[in-house]
């Protein structure tokens, strides 16, 4: 019986990257999608791709950033799924290697319990070109994933994991359920369960 949910939020809880619609504001909008692809395919050292891509957003305005962050384009279904595992009994999370502007805004929205993303610094109301946080490397989710199980006193079988890229890998490892969604193939090679519809309401399908 599952008690613990957890979900990447990039191209799984909400539809996109949050890093390339800030890229988009600068006009870099294709050269910072192209090393999230190489990230997220497992090609790039996530860490370094993280830092590589914020540094290139230095300079743009918080306001934006904040703006950009409260009008994300949600999964379908994302909100209803959450909903129905928290209904069973299951403490649903968050964890992104995006940043806190959009993951702990969503949280109310989407109704999941916590979010573990990162922090984009800002100096005088424009980011500096740095970041912070929970979920800077390959292995954050995987580690996080362990720590959340025991203080909630939550097996591996007990635990769902979704994402879509290979920075899911490390929690992966640490789920009895890894639904790999609409993700690169690094990913599906470790799932149990595959969903290729972007529709987080097939997850129900399956689980059922």
């Amino acid at each position: 019986m599952l008690k613990l949910a957890v979900f990447d939020f990039d191209s799984t809880l909400m539809d996109g990257e949050t890093i390339d619609f800030f890229a988009e504001e600068l006009g870099l909008g294709k050269k910072v999608s192209a090393i999230t692809e190489e990230a997220m395919s497992g090609r790039v050292d996530f860490f370094e791709s993280l830092q590589l891509r914020v540094e290139l957003l230095k300079g743009l305005d918080y306001s934006i950033v904040e703006k950009i962050s409260h009008n994300l384009p949600y999964m379908p279904g994302a909100k209803e799924t959450i909903a129905e595992l928290k209904n069973r009994g299951i403490k649903v999370v968050c964890f992104s290697g995006g940043f806190r502007t959009a993951t702990s805004y969503a949280k109310d929205i989407l109704g999941y319990d916590a979010d573990f993303s990162n922090a984009l610094h800002v100096k005088n109301g424009k980011l500096t070109g740095l970041v912070g946080g929970d979920m800077m490397f390959n292995f954050s989710k995987g580690d996080m994933l362990v720590r959340l199980q025991n203080i909630l006193g939550v097996s591996k079988e007990e635990t769902l994991v979704c994402g879509d890229g290979a920075n899911d890998l490390s929690m992966f490892a640490h789920a009895g359920t890894r639904v790999a969604f609409c993700a690169r193939d690094i990913l599906k090679k470790e799932a149990t369960i595959i969903i290729e519809q972007k529709d987080l309401r097939e997850l129900l399908l399956e689980l059922k």
